[in-house]
């Protein structure tokens, strides 16, 4: 794939995707469900930035939105581990780090500069 530019944001998606399987494999232990739900989030967030990427207009800004918000969900998920004290926020810093940078991302996204 030379000479392909990368798209960050993707790139960035993913390894949320890396550094979350730990968490959540902790997650599971506690609760099945919460589990679940922040494995789809963090899917949600790589494919549509994918999708979002080869669209134009509108339909664009749509799949860009729709990551943002599922990283914002995998962020209420670590909320909620933590809360729970399934997670302990030294084991989440840097996927925090991670999600506040792809809604940034995200936010570039979907707000262009004029």
């Amino acid at each position: 794939m030379a000479g392909r530019r990368k798209f960050e944001a993707y790139e960035i998606a993913l390894e949320i995707i890396r550094e979350l399987r730990g968490v959540l494999a902790t997650i599971k232990k506690h609760d099945r469900d919460l589990e679940k739900q922040g494995r789809r989030a963090a899917t949600s967030i790589a494919l549509n930035l994918k999708e979002g990427n080869r669209r134009q207009g509108k339909d664009r800004t749509y799949h860009f939105t729709v990551a943002a918000g599922s990283a914002d969900e995998v962020l209420g998920v670590l909320d909620v581990s933590e809360a729970f004290g399934y997670v302990q926020g030294a084991a989440v810093r840097s996927l925090r780090e991670l999600l506040d940078r792809e809604l940034a991302m995200a936010w570039r996204l979907t707000h262009p500069s004029p």
